[in-house]
């Protein structure tokens, strides 16, 4: 079969060509009701669905569904109507990972036994959802599959926000200066164990423990604000487990406490704000954090600290070279995939040796220039594509080479789509969007580059949860709850609403279409977490009269099954964490809140910014 014309308008997705060939063809091929064949690759399937076609676009209210059949619009991938894809922003917001403030994005996943980041509240487990929502609409194609072929750099987009957990003064000097301080020290925040013997605060958590009935978990300890914050307090990058340690970092600082007790452990200060951090640290436990340049506003998160998460142990110090050019203001963000950490922003990438700051690779200037990285098994790279026009947007997503930035295969959006979030890089799931029309889609990809198939969302509406909210001009690829996958399956969450329980649906990778949902238990809500021992982690939002719990729901489907049920009398404490993120490792459960902020210094310090369960 030929390639289409050049000169075609814009249509549903290309079937990915085949990554030994050369560079596509860059034209697209006309609206079709099923992706064009490319040289080179296997038919696609016979015809859509009965689902309606056209990506998930979103009707007014917060989530996504798939618009019915017959239903009109502007033709887009595969004939899709105009409305909101799920999840997606309203007109005039700046489009962001769900579950900031008044910037709904897509839903999202982690999967890592670390953590993950927290995000800013929006559509799940928020009170207010935002006034628009989106909808996954019908099987829709917005991706015009590549060749490899291109050139493309290697690097996990990871979110950009100041890190908390730290008491401690700056240390004076420059950029690149870090010091660190190991043994057990007395905590840096207030801590209350949960036995009557800690500082508590006000409300009556002396003894957190005091209420527990039969069968719940143990508060572990709650720990206080003890940081003298900006003016607009500060965002949390975290939390983390390393083995008996979970990590958070807040501000000028990076702190590691037990986490059988939430006694410091160790703490490490920065001269200037932390404004990046990987998703996830390595294997080993080493992370490597960026900082602000200086103290100037607008300053460039340009600096770096590597940290051994295990012991507190500063490494390397590397200052990255500044960018350059239109999109030089452009935040950076940062990812992890073997022994390799990637920075990327707009203008420029580069990768660098986890152990020891050496330069590895500067990321492509020309061709398919990569613009934000997700990391982990595989390094998964967004990319910019040259597309013949000032006013059109040529994405695509790339597997590159960790260790020299080279890409094994290309995969390019069709015009105007571009590459929002890596819900999992093994296998790869991707979400995209399309600004203009409001659209929004989730597709999988083969381990060569291959379309495999699109998330049929039908009339269900779905609540991801991002972090990375406040990189502006940048992109975060990972940093999501909310989703989670396996080789075979995806898991989503759909949207909550107060009192009225959620569901997990998964959708067979094979096809994109729903296999089974499991309800969330009572009244309240539930959001996938990862992948755990083949089971899908889920963590169980506690309502005004039940704690939290995680659990557990098997792949085939069925109720979830609890394994932590946290406390009923202090479901209003965990309930009341600012934008929170989690962490969970053999059977220690810890929330953390994602902000620190307060009207004055006094209640500053009376934040309760973390809190751990076990059993």
């Amino acid at each position: 079969m030929t390639q289409p014309p050049s000169n075609q308008p814009p249509g549903g997705f290309g079937a990915p060509q085949d990554p030994n060939q050369g560079p596509p063809h860059q034209g697209t091929p006309p609206v079709p009701p099923v992706p064009p064949q490319a040289p080179g690759t296997p038919p696609p399937p016979a015809g859509p669905p009965p689902a309606a076609p056209g990506p998930y676009d979103r009707p007014t209210q917060p989530g996504y569904g798939y618009p019915q059949q017959g239903q009109p619009g502007q033709p887009g991938p595969y004939g899709q109507p105009p409305q909101q894809p799920y999840g997606y922003p309203q007109q005039g917001q700046q489009p962001g990972p769900y579950g900031q403030p008044q910037q709904p994005g897509p839903y999202g996943q982690q999967q890592n036994p670390y953590g993950g980041y927290p995000t800013q509240p929006g559509y799940q487990g928020a009170p207010t959802p935002p006034p628009s929502g989106g909808g996954l609409k019908g099987r829709t194609g917005v991706v015009a599959a590549v060749a490899a072929g291109a050139v493309l750099v290697a690097a996990v987009a990871t979110w950009a926000v100041v890190g908390g957990g730290d008491d401690k003064e700056p240390v004076a000097g420059p950029t690149t200066s870090a010091s660190s301080s190991t043994g057990a020290p007395s905590p840096s925040e207030s801590v209350d164990k949960g036995d009557g013997s800690g500082d508590g605060s006000k409300g009556g958590d002396d003894d957190l423990n005091a209420g527990r009935q039969a069968g719940e978990a143990k508060v572990n300890w709650l720990l206080q604000n003890d940081v003298d914050l900006p003016r607009n307090g500060a965002d949390v990058l975290g939390p983390w487990i390393v083995g008996d340690t979970v990590v958070k970092a807040m501000y000028k600082g990076v702190s590691g406490y037990g986490l059988s007790d939430g006694k410091e452990k160790w703490h490490v200060d920065v001269p200037f704000e932390l404004c990046a951090a990987p998703a996830d640290p390595s294997a080993n436990g080493v992370m490597v954090f960026a900082y602000a340049e200086s103290a100037k506003d607008g300053a460039k998160c340009t600096s770096l600290q590597q940290i051994d998460l295990k012991t507190g142990k500063a490494g390397w110090k590397k200052a990255v070279p500044k960018p350059k050019g239109l999109f030089a203001f452009s935040d950076n963000t940062l990812s992890i995939s073997g022994n390799t950490v990637t920075v990327s922003g707009t203008s420029s990438s580069y990768g660098f040796s986890l152990a020891d700051g050496r330069q590895l690779f500067t990321g492509a200037t020309s061709g398919c220039k990569p613009f934000a990285y997700a990391g982990g098994s595989k390094l998964i790279a967004a990319v910019d594509c040259p597309s013949g026009s000032t006013t059109k947007k040529l994405q695509g997503v790339s597997e590159v080479d960790p260790n020299t930035g080279k890409p094994k295969w290309t995969f390019k959006l069709e015009s105007t789509w571009e590459v929002d979030r890596v819900y999992s890089v093994d296998p790869l799931v991707v979400s995209a969007t399309q600004r203009e029309q409001k659209k929004w889609t989730i597709f999988s990809l083969n381990a060569n580059g291959s379309l495999r198939s699109q998330i049929q969302g039908g009339k269900d509406k779905f609540a991801p949860s991002c972090g990375g909210g406040f990189v502006i001009f940048g992109k975060n690829l990972q940093g999501c709850t909310g989703v989670a996958a396996d080789a075979n399956t995806f898991y989503m969450a759909t949207e909550t609403s107060y009192g009225t329980p959620n569901e997990v649906v998964a959708f067979d990778l094979k096809n994109g279409k729903p296999k089974w949902r499991s309800k969330a238990p009572g009244e309240q809500s539930m959001l996938p977490l990862r992948m755990e021992g083949g089971q899908v982690l889920v963590y169980v939002d506690p309502s005004y009269d039940k704690g939290g719990a995680v659990a557990t729901i098997a792949p085939t489907g069925g109720a979830p099954k609890i394994v932590l049920q946290h406390p009923a009398s202090t479901a209003q404490v965990e309930n009341n964490f600012y934008s929170p993120g989690y962490a969970y490792d053999a059977g220690t459960f810890v929330v953390a809140s994602g902000r620190v902020s307060a009207s004055n210094d006094k209640e500053e310090k009376l934040v309760k910014t973390m809190m751990a369960f076990s059993k």
